[in-house]
C-alpha cells in the first residue's frame, strides 16, 4: 500500500489530460517488511521487487493491461524458468487490498505447497478516487482514471531452486543460466600443453556460437572436485576434454539433469550443445508438469476435500458456490486457501464441495507458504 501511496500522489500531479494516458511505469525496488517467520527467498525481511504501476483512460484498457501482464508472468515462468503455472483470479478474501480484481500465477512446489509467484491487480478507480487522479477527457469532462499494478519478486529464485534442484545442488534452466556450459579440461600429464589449448579453442568456438560458456582451467583442483562444484552451481552442461578426447578429436557432454554422457566430434560440438540445452529446458518443464498433474486431485464432497488435504500434498480442484463462509470453513479446518478461481468452470464440478449448493466456480485449494 505504501508504494502505491507514493506513486499515486505523483500521478495526481502528472495526469491532467487524456493525452497523458496511458502511463506505464516499471520499477525495481528493495522492499523491507515484517515477517513473523522468514523463509529463504520465499518470505524474507528484505527482497527485490519488480513491479509496475499503470494509469488508463478506460476500464477496458485497465483490464487488458492486467491480463497482458498476467500472461507475461506466465510466459516468464513456463518458457524461461521451466515451471508450469496455473493462472486465475483470486477470491475476494485473497485479493490485494484496494483492488477490484487480483489475478495470479500459482506454482506447485515439491513439498506439495502452492507458491504465489506473481500477481496482477486491476485497481479500478479506487486509488484514483482516494488520491484524486483525474484527467480531462476528449469530451472535456473530468474523469477519474483507471489503474493497474503488477509484481514479481526474488521469490522466483526460490521457486527455481525448489522445483529443479536435487541433493547435489541447483539445476538451472538453460535459458536463464548465467553459464550454460562449463569446459573442464582433464588435468593429467602435461595437460597444459596438450589438452588446454584445445579446450581454449572449444571455448572460443562455443562463445562465438552464442553459448554462455566458462573455461575452468584452475590447476589447484582435481577434475572430480570441479565436477561437484559446477553441479552444485547448477550449470546445465559440462564439457569434458581429456588426453583420449584429443586423440579422438571429440569432447564429452554431460547433462546436469540426468548425468548422461554423449561423445561429440569437435566440428559438431556447438550444434549438439545447443540441441542438448534445449532438450534440458524442455525436460525440466515436463518433469515439473508431470509432478503437478500427479499431485492435483479432484474433490466433489467435503469429505473428499478434507481427506485430500490431510495428505498434505498438492492442489485440490473442486466446485465452489462463491460463499466466503464455505471458503473460511476450509481454511479453518485444513489451513488450505483458494489459490485461484479458474478462468472457466470445469465439467464435473457443478456442486460446491463444501455445502453442496450450485457451484458457478471451479477453484484450486492448497496449502501455501
Amino acid at each position: 500500500i505504501r508504494d502505491r501511496a507514493i506513486i499515486c500522489s505523483m500521478y495526481s500531479k502528472w495526469v491532467k489530460s487524456w493525452r497523458d494516458l496511458p502511463l506505464l511505469y516499471n520499477q525495481w525496488a528493495n522492499v523491507v517488511r515484517w515477517e513473523k517467520v522468514t523463509r529463504l527467498f520465499l518470505r524474507t525481511t528484505e527482497f527485490l521487487w519488480q513491479e509496475g504501476h499503470t494509469v488508463h483512460a478506460t476500464a477496458e484498457e485497465a483490464e487488458e493491461e492486467t491480463l497482458r501482464m498476467l500472461a507475461t508472468y506466465r510466459r516468464l515462468a513456463e518458457e524461461y524458468l521451466a515451471i508450469p503455472v496455473i493462472t486465475g483470479r483470486k477470491s475476494d478474501s485473497e485479493k490485494f487490498a484496494g483492488a477490484v480484481r487480483t489475478y495470479a500465477i500459482e506454482m506447485l512446489m515439491p513439498d506439495g505447497k502452492a507458491l504465489q509467484a506473481g500477481t496482477s491487480h486491476n485497481l479500478g478507480q479506487n486509488f484514483a478516487k482516494a488520491f484524486n487522479i483525474r484527467y480531462e477527457s476528449k469530451e472535456q469532462k473530468l474523469e477519474y482514471a483507471w489503474q493497474t499494478s503488477w509484481g514479481a519478486t526474488t521469490r522466483l529464485v526460490g521457486a527455481v531452486v525448489m522445483t529443479h534442484g536435487d541433493d547435489s545442488g541447483l539445476i538451472l534452466p538453460p535459458r536463464v543460466a548465467p553459464i550454460q556450459a562449463v569446459i573442464v579440461p582433464i588435468s593429467a600429464g602435461n595437460w597444459k600443453e596438450t589438452v588446454l589449448p584445445q579446450a581454449q579453442k572449444v571455448f572460443g568456438d562455443l562463445k562465438a556460437a552464442g553459448i554462455r560458456v566458462f573455461l575452468d582451467d584452475r590447476d589447484a583442483y582435481t577434475p572430480g572436485w570441479k565436477y561437484a562444484d559446477w553441479e552444485m552451481r547448477g550449470v546445465p552442461v559440462r564439457v569434458e576434454i581429456g588426453p583420449k578426447d584429443i586423440d579422438k578429436q571429440q569432447a564429452v557432454l554431460v547433462s546436469r539433469l540426468d548425468r548422461k554422457k554423449s561423445f561429440v566430434p569437435w566440428d559438431q560440438l556447438a550444434e549438439e550443445l545447443q540441441r542438448l540445452l534445449e532438450k534440458i529446458q524442455g525436460d525440466l518443464y515436463h518433469k515439473a508438469l508431470a509432478f503437478r498433474d500427479e499431485n492435483t486431485h479432484d474433490a466433489r464432497s467435503y469429505d473428499e476435500l478434507t481427506a485430500a488435504m490431510a495428505g498434505g500434498r498438492g492442489f485440490i480442484r473442486c466446485g465452489w458456490c462463491g460463499s466466503p463462509d464455505c471458503e473460511a470453513k476450509v481454511k479453518a479446518d485444513t489451513s488450505a486457501t483458494i489459490r485461484v478461481i479458474l478462468d472457466k468452470p470445469e465439467p464435473g464440478f457443478a456442486s460446491c464441495a463444501i455445502c453442496g449448493q450450485e457451484a458457478p466456480h471451479t477453484v484450486l485449494f492448497a496449502k501455501s507458504y
